[in-house]
């Protein structure tokens, strides 16, 4: 950094003092009066005016700062790319910015912004947030890239669903994501495959996004997903175990507590839909199922008995990779017989023409034998929560018109259930 200015290295002469014959003609305070940008008093003038707003606290105070600064603005709009990208480089270390000089280099060519946004500490998110929505592509490029990027700017980033302002943003480890900018990202991906291997990367993502996330993923995300999130719900189970029969005495009045006892008790087969089915089992309306071929009335008592909505036995059925049939599976306590079975229902391919297992079912069968039943109950039924308790038939009604809601007043499950169920009912 150049050295800073003392009272004793300013320059004595004043307007004053310059001789008569120098200057004739031309009067200094004269608007009209144009001086060539290339002119060494000029040079000299924005580099003596840039000493004196990057002086120390000690040496100058505020409004001192910020008169000098108001000046060298003025004088730098007029002058060349270069000498701007000086200033900007020598203010990136200062810990105190005069406002209108940073809002000004802030949104400049990219070479000028770039020393600010990627090293000027003493940026206030205020003025980040400026250069996000004032500044041009380049300029949010850089600020997806820097370090200590704090949520509120990455809500702004995600704002403009630039992609690759996005994918800039996930692969820094430094920048913190909100939930909100999250499930913007999330949605995103259903058209934009390359954000899922970024997402998946990401310390803020949470299980309620990366169950919606599933839906659209490849079979390798697929995996991990189940693998990850997966979780259990022993402390939970521990924890309201007294509560059960609590409502029970109530007879499950309470609506909310009920949903809730039922995400966490351990039992998945609804024992009351089993005694109303015309099947003996769970098991045996799948090997019907097997034999006649998969009817929506089918689907639904096999959705039924599992415990879950026929909405989300329909969203699991449907799914073209399968990985869902073997968290239904797993959850219910089916064995691998019967999960192929499942997959003969559905007329899915059972064998290649060489008479191997078809190399989809094995993927399948794989994610069966990888998961706990508890982990896949929790997955299973969060899906049943989000898909079908938590949209209700106006968020319904308005998904199939195409209406866009407002995803801020929704809670977690809701908005869960919208990504999710958006493309079915609009196909």
């Amino acid at each position: 950094m150049p050295a800073m200015l003392n009272a004793s290295s300013l320059p004595e002469e004043s307007i004053d003092s310059v001789p008569a014959g120098e200057g004739a003609g031309v009067d200094l305070f004269d608007d009209l009066a144009v001086i060539p940008p290339s002119a060494p008093s000029r040079q000299v003038l924005m580099r003596r005016l840039a000493d004196v707003v990057c002086l120390p606290e000690s040496r100058i105070n505020a409004f001192e700062r910020a008169v000098t600064a108001d000046l060298l603005v003025e004088m730098l709009r007029e002058s060349d790319v270069a000498e701007r990208a000086r200033v900007a480089k020598r203010l990136s270390i200062l810990a105190e910015l005069p406002n209108s000089l940073v809002r000004l280099l802030l949104v400049d060519e990219a070479d000028v912004a770039r020393p600010l946004i990627e090293d000027g500490e003493a940026l206030s998110d205020a003025d980040l947030n400026y250069c996000a929505r004032h500044g041009k592509f380049a300029h949010r490029q850089m600020l997806a890239a820097r370090k200590g990027l704090s949520s509120l700017l990455s809500e702004v980033l995600v704002e403009g669903e630039e992609i690759p302002v996005i994918e800039t943003l996930l692969k820094n480890g430094k920048a913190t994501l909100s939930q909100q900018a999250l499930e913007t990202i999330v949605a995103m991906s259903q058209n934009e495959p390359s954000l899922i291997p970024l997402l998946m990367r990401r310390p803020e993502l949470r299980p309620s996004s990366a169950y919606v996330l599933f839906w659209w993923s490849p079979a390798e995300v697929r995996k991990v997903i189940l693998s990850r999130f997966g979780v259990n719900r022993e402390i939970m189970q521990d924890m309201a175990s007294d509560v059960f029969a609590m409502a029970a005495k109530e007879k499950w009045q309470d609506a909310m507590s009920r949903k809730a006892l039922q995400f966490i008790e351990r039992r998945q087969r609804n024992r009351e839909a089993l005694k109303k089915s015309p099947y003996e089992s769970l098991e045996a309306a799948i090997a019907d199922a097997a034999k006649s071929g998969m009817t929506r009335k089918m689907a639904e008592e096999i959705a039924y008995m599992s415990g879950i909505k026929p909405s989300t036995g329909a969203k699991i059925l449907r799914d073209a990779g399968g990985e869902g049939l073997a968290v239904l599976c797993k959850a219910t306590g089916l064995s691998r017989k019967a999960l192929k079975a499942l997959w003969k229902a559905l007329r899915r391919p059972l064998r290649t023409a060489e008479g191997h297992i078809h190399p989809q079912l094995a993927e399948v069968l794989i994610v069966y034998d990888m998961l706990a039943v508890d982990r896949a109950q929790t997955v299973l039924r969060y899906w049943n929560w989000s898909l079908s308790s938590a949209l209700t038939h106006v968020m319904l009604k308005s998904l199939a018109r195409g209406e866009d809601m407002d995803l801020d007043g929704l809670s977690v499950p809701q908005r869960a259930a919208m990504l999710a169920f958006a493309q079915d009912l609009k196909s």
